[in-house]
Formats: structure tokens, C-alpha cells, sequence
């Protein structure tokens, strides 16, 4: 070889040192998600929740023992606070969130704390004033790769950077280290409810995120929006509820409705392909969730799966699950990347459960189904006066749905007393039920499965070593009434009349139409006694936990409605005058629903028969359903003499290279572990509280983790403050 030609090759060579290393970087954080770590909620950037970790398996899980405990020591026991945190590990450190929406960072071995973000504090003199306590599932991380590191989520209106080193805002994003939510979207929502309750996501540069928004007619826009990560600018945004003209109107008949209808918000996360730059982003239905007489249409782009440019916001395509939505049946978690073995066939896709139990699959280039979908005829004859339904709903025929879809007298509890099965018998018989996609009606129609029904927000998890897809599931019926929302009354109002229909119009599918409370909401009847006028309104202006803002309300509405819920006798009397404006008026419905109400027996059994929480394994290779078991237990239920009863349950699973699923989500105050392959119980543990969230697992020093935060809260359990981490004895790990 000839000394030229000894140099070129030394000089290739040293290009391959230099340039290998960076080229298999980028290929492996692409092409081979790290299933080993938990920096992600979801667990990784397919958001599977899969964990390649197999120190703990299904020969040694029944060892497993509490490794430590982390207090906040911030519940909110009044309120029923809760902690739905997913909380993500970055090389040692564990990011979660508190009931009071602190960010803590720990150790995550031994759960000492680190430093902790409180985001109501005073911060150079700007006070952040009365918030509401949203929940919070996670929270992203951002790092450039020379030294700054983020921490995205949001606290109320605000959407913070934190320094993940210091626990400190980083002052250079947005306003001192924060961007208010209410900016941006094209029209003047300062004075309505906003924020963000689930995990933004991070794509290179941007940080990308939904809201949650009012469910009524005073809803904000849902649009999706996309910010630098460095300075908090809006680089982007899709407008989900598009502009009079915009592609997607065209299903809007009403197109001055499009600049006052809101929601259609992406409230449950997204996922994002970061080899394609997709994000997937699901929507919710458009205000109000139970009556579409104001927006006739199918509503695109509400109730969809979006695939857009993850670098531009532009629409790639879109599936609509739920046309013109009249039942609450919005997506209910994030979508999972998976790669299916079709008929031989690799498909890159993204799969999305659902509340009505269906699970959809799509190609991720194209966004045509994995299995054939079909548009079905439903019934759409409704007593609602401005309702026109939707004629059709598209039906997936696989997978199987993985709840019961239907409620009839064959179904009802058989281990409810005499009395109480002849009266749930009876009103049920007087209800509009047997099938999904009912129309609305005046004396009420089942909703089966239920508004928290199937599918909730915790999502699925995907093993990609089998491409089983475990989805735990609520099987609870709930009875949607409508009423009218203007008592009758002739001539001009009193404070008495006009706060009777306010609150109809805006507080009673809360608090129920007798102002007895309704499921997760809490009886008015009484409140005189607690809370003073000032302290009433204060609570109005300023919301709290699942309870909106109302200052879109005039003080003289707030006033009205003051009088009435406290009885205030003596203001009752006076003479409410109030010009109506143009919004006013398009908010103003005919009907509202009676409120958030499950159908129980008497005594508040359920009133359909067991399981009442399910926990489902299904191929998605083929669509056939592998096995399915109950979750949890309900003392009360097994004491009247059900063998098998299962809980509501709220927060995702887990599975593992170890042969394990593990999950909480009960309402029992239980963490359990499966055999994903067979769906035996293997392991459980008693919690201080329930976990209303999605474990997360991780090693450490080449110990294994599993934590799950213990908030308690929903389903009358008591309310906690506690992340508990299990793992396996030190010197058998």
C-alpha cells in the first residue's frame, strides 16, 4: 500500500471514530426506544409503560417490600385532594407533583428530598393570587445537553420552567419563568377557566401542550399550542375548534358559532413519534358535552385523534371517534406507538382506548385503520328541542370491546336486597337503555359504560415483546337527565328567581338540581353555615380542585346566585336587571344535565351486576382478547355475598420484562402485581391511601423500583400525601 493511500485510510478511519459514536446516538433514540428507564411519563417515548427491568419477576415479586415513603405533607382532606402524578426519573432523581401542585425532586433511592418548587409563593412581588388546584399526572423534562436542564408543567393558569438542579423558575422562559395559559389563542378568554392537567411533550426544541377547559357553555378554545422551550414564545398552534373558513369548519353549520363554541381540548396528553416528528394528540368534545343544539355538525375537529407536524402544528390527518358528542364519550388517555405483525406484515401504528371500550388502530403514516372500522346507524330521534344527532358512529369489529356496552333487567345487581333490586328494577324500566348512543332525554338515559366508564385517563400499557395491550376499565352505569335550565317564572326576576336559574344554568350538573351534591361533588345544602358571603364569592371567583373560575360572571350574577344557594332572605327579594350580551345569549341552553349521577341502589350499591372494574389483555396483532380479570375488591359487595366484584379504578398499569403487570388504581387502597402472561394475582400490598395514578418502575445502583404516588381523594376514599416505593429485599435483589 502506498503511503498516500495509508493516509486516506487512517483518515476514513478516524471519521468512523469520530462520527459512529453520534450516528448510533441518534439511530438508537429514534428507532430503540430505552425501555430501561422511566423519563417519560408513560415510561418512554412511545408512551407503552413497558419496562425492559426484570431484577424483580414472578418468581421473586412476593418478597417485594416498602423501600421508602415520601410524605408532601400538603393534602387537602376537606377538598379531597389527590396526587395522579406519574412521576419520571432523570439519573437518579425523581420529578413528581404534590396535592398543592409543589414540585419535588427526591432521591430516588431513598426518597430524601432534594428541593421542593412551591408555585404560589410570592416571587418579586408579583403575587400569584387564588389559583385553581388543578390535578396533576406528570410533568416533561427538558435538557439541551450542556448543562440546562427543564422541568415543563402546569400550576393553574400558568404553565412553569423550572430549573431541574435548583428547583428555581428559569426566568428567561415567558414571564419570569412562566406563560399564562389565557394568552394566544386568538380570541379574549382571560376571564375563563384554563389550564393544564396532564404532561406537556417535549419535541426537540419545542414544548407542546393541551389544556383542560370547561365542560359548559362558557368553555375556553381547546387549541393546541407549541412553545420554545428556551423562551416561552408561541411558535405554533391548531386551532381544534377551526375559524369561520379554515379547513374542518365545514362541519360546523353555524360558522359564527365557531368564534364563541369552546373545548374540543387536548386534556389527556399526547404522543409523539420523534422519528416521523408526528404528534398524536386526542381531543375532547365541544361545550356543552351533553346538548350540541348550538353547534349542529359532526364538530371537527373535537372528539379526534390528530396526527400533526410536530414542527409546524399542520394537520396530517385525522380520525374522528364520536361525531357531534352528546354523551362525554371524548378519547380518554394519551395514544401508544406500537408496531403490529399484521398478517405478516409490520405496521408502524398508534392505538387509542376508549371510554366506550372500543380500542382503535391506526397507521401512523397514513391513519387508516389497522382493523376495519365501520360507520353504524344509531338512533337519533330526540325530545330536545335545537338537537339534530349524528346518524352513525364508527364501530371498530376488532378488537372486541373490553367492557359490557349495554344495560338491561337481565343485568341488574342480584345481590342487592329485595326492596332495593325492585327499585332499581323499576327505574330502570322508566329509563331510555339497552344500547350505546342513545339519544338525550328528559327522564333520563343510561350511559353505559358510564362518563368514567371503559377506558379511563391512566391509559394502556403495550408490551412490545408480544404486543399484548392491558387495559384496566370501569364498568359502571350513570343516568344523564336533562332538564330545563329556565325554571318557569313570569315578569321580571328576583335575586331569588334569577340566582335559581343561574345556578341551574351553571352549578347543577355539579351539585345536582336539589343542590344535594352529585358523585365527586360535594352537597350545598347547608353552606350557609360554613361559608359567609365574602367567602362564598371568593370561592366563585377563584375556583377549587375540579370546581371552575366563574369570572366570566357579572358581580350581579354572582350575587344572585349567592342569595340563593345561601338563602340570603333578605337579598332574595331585590329586583336582578341585567342587559344580555351577544355571548351571553349563545350560552344561554334550554336544557343543562341534572347533574354527575351513577345509578345505585337506595343504599348506594351499584345497580348493575358485577365486575365493576375489569382488567383486560388483548393481542393487537390479531384483535382476540388473551384473558381478563376483575380489580379490586368491595368488602361491601363480597359481605352481601359476591364472590368477584372489582373496583372503580382510575391510573394506568405497568408491565415489565418480568414477567409482571403491575397496578393500583383501586379504590380498596391496594397495589397489586399480575402475571402478564396468564392475568393470575401474584402480589399485593396495602397502600396508605389509594393510588389514583400510574406506577412508575426504575433501577438505581442496580437496585429495582416500583413507586406509586397515594393520593386517595375520588371515590369517598380519604385523601393522602404519600409516593411509596417497593422493591426487593437488599440482599436478595
Amino acid at each position: 500500500m502506498m503511503r498516500s493511500e495509508i493516509v486516506c485510510a487512517i483518515k476514513q478511519a478516524l471519521w468512523v471514530v469520530v462520527l459512529l459514536p453520534f450516528v448510533f446516538s441518534c439511530d438508537t433514540s429514534v428507532k430503540t426506544p430505552d425501555y430501561s428507564s422511566w423519563n417519560k411519563v408513560g415510561g418512554n417515548v412511545t408512551g407503552n409503560k413497558y419496562s425492559s427491568l426484570d431484577q424483580i419477576n414472578t418468581e421473586n415479586v412476593h418478597q417485594l417490600e416498602v423501600a421508602w415513603i415520601y410524605n408532601t405533607g400538603d393534602a387537602d382532606y376537606e377538598a379531597h385532594s389527590q396526587i395522579q402524578c406519574n412521576p419520571i426519573i432523570i439519573e437518579g432523581t425523581m420529578f413528581c407533583t404534590s396535592p398543592q401542585l409543589k414540585l419535588i425532586a427526591l432521591d430516588a433511592a431513598t426518597g430524601k428530598e432534594k428541593w421542593v418548587f412551591t408555585p404560589f409563593q410570592e416571587i418579586e412581588g408579583d403575587k400569584f393570587g387564588h389559583f385553581n388546584l388543578n390535578n396533576n399526572r406528570g410533568v416533561a423534562y427538558w435538557t439541551d445537553g450542556k448543562g440546562k436542564e427543564r422541568i415543563f408543567y402546569a400550576t393553574g393558569h400558568y404553565f412553569n420552567s423550572i430549573d431541574a438542579k435548583t428547583g428555581k423558575l428559569d426566568k428567561s422562559f415567558g414571564n419570569n419563568g412562566r406563560v399564562d395559559l389565557h394568552g394566544g389563542l386568538g380570541r379574549d378568554v382571560s376571564d375563563l377557566f384554563i389550564t393544564a392537567t396532564s404532561a406537556p411533550s417535549v419535541y426537540k426544541d419545542l414544548v407542546i401542550t393541551g389544556t383542560r377547559v370547561s365542560e359548559s357553555m362558557d368553555a375556553a378554545p381547546g387549541h393546541i399550542r407549541a412553545y420554545d422551550v428556551r423562551t416561552g414564545e408561541q411558535k405554533w398552534i391548531f386551532h381544534t375548534i377551526p375559524n369561520p373558513g379554515e379547513a374542518g369548519s365545514e362541519t360546523w353549520e353555524d360558522q359564527e358559532a365557531l368564534l364563541m363554541t369552546g373545548g374540543g381540548n387536548n386534556w389527556m396528553g399526547m404522543i409523539i413519534d420523534h422519528e416521523r416528528g408526528i404528534a398524536f394528540a386526542p381531543t375532547g368534545s365541544a361545550a356543552m358535552d351533553f346538548y350540541g343544539g348550538k353547534r349542529k355538525g359532526s364538530n371537527l375537529y373535537t372528539n379526534c385523534l390528530l396526527a400533526l407536524d410536530a414542527n409546524t402544528g399542520k394537520l396530517k390527518w385525522h380520525f374522528q371517534y364520536i361525531h357531534h358528542d352528546t354523551w362525554d364519550y371524548d378519547p380518554s388517555s394519551y395514544p401508544v406507538l406500537v408496531t403490529v405483525d399484521k398478517d405478516g406484515k409490520k405496521i408502524d401504528a398508534v392505538t387509542q382506548t376508549s371510554k366506550t371500550g372500543f380500542v382503535y388502530v391506526f397507521d401512523r403514516e397514513t391513519g387508516e385503520p389497522v382493523f376495519p372500522i365501520d360507520e353504524v346507524p344509531v338512533d337519533t330521534d330526540t325530545e330536545l328541542v335545537g338537537e339534530r344527532l349524528w346518524p352513525t358512529q364508527p364501530i371498530p369489529r376488532l378488537p372486541k370491546p373490553f367492557v359490557r356496552q349495554s344495560f338491561t333487567v337481565d343485568d341488574i345487581n342480584p345481590y342487592l336486597p329485595k326492596a332495593s333490586y325492585d327499585d332499581v328494577k323499576r327505574r330502570l324500566e322508566s329509563y331510555n337503555t339497552g344500547k350505546m348512543f342513545l339519544p338525550q332525554s328528559k327522564k333520563g338515559t343510561i350511559i353505559f359504560p358510564g362518563f368514567d366508564g371503559g377506558a379511563e385517563w391512566g391509559g394502556p400499557a403495550v408490551d412490545p415483546t408480544s404486543n399484548y395491550l392491558y387495559v384496566n376499565a370501569n364498568e359502571v352505569p350513570w343516568i344523564m337527565q336533562m332538564l330545563d335550565a329556565d325554571p318557569d317564572h313570569e315578569g321580571a326576576e328576583n335575586y331569588l328567581q334569577a340566582g335559581h336559574r343561574l345556578y341551574r344554568q351553571h352549578c347543577m350538573t355539579c351539585h345536582g338540581a336539589d343542590r344535594t351534591g352529585t358523585e365527586e361533588n360535594p352537597s350545598l345544602l347547608g353552606i350557609e353555615q360554613r361559608y359567609s358571603k365574602i367567602q362564598f364569592l371568593d370561592l366563585v371567583n377563584s375556583g377549587r380542585r375540579m370546581m371552575p373560575a366563574f369570572q366570566f360572571l357579572d358581580d350581579i350574577e354572582k350575587d344572585a346566585i349567592a342569595a340563593f344557594v345561601l338563602n340570603l332572605e333578605a337579598e332574595q327579594q331585590q329586583d336582578f336587571q341585567k342587559d344580555i350580551s351577544k355571548i351571553e345569549a349563545f350560552r344561554k341552553l334550554p336544557y343543562n344535565i341534572s347533574g354527575y349521577n351513577k345509578f345505585r341502589s337506595p343504599e348506594g350499591l351499584p345497580a348493575i351486576a358485577p365486575p365493576w372494574g375489569t382488567l383486560t389483555a388483548i393481542n393487537l396483532n390479531t384483535g382476540e382478547h388473551v384473558w381478563q380479570t376483575v380489580l379490586g375488591e368491595d368488602e361491601e359487595m363480597k359481605a352481601l355475598g359476591a364472590d368477584i366484584t372489582g373496583t372503580e379504578n382510575y391510573g394506568g398499569p405497568v408491565v415489565t420484562a418480568g414477567g409482571l403487570l403491575f397496578i393500583a388504581a383501586t379504590k380498596d387502597e391496594k397495589i397489586r402485581a399480575f402475571d402478564k402472561k396468564t392475568g393470575k394475582l401474584l402480589w399485593q400490598a396495602d397502600l396508605p391511601a389509594s393510588g389514583f395514578a400510574t406506577p412508575a418502575t426504575y433501577e438505581v445502583d442496580g437496585r429495582q423500583y416500583v413507586v406509586i404516588a397515594c393520593g386517595g381523594g375520588k371515590l369517598e376514599r380519604h385523601s393522602g400525601d404519600a409516593y411509596v416505593a417497593f422493591a426487593l429485599p437488599k440482599e436478595n435483589k
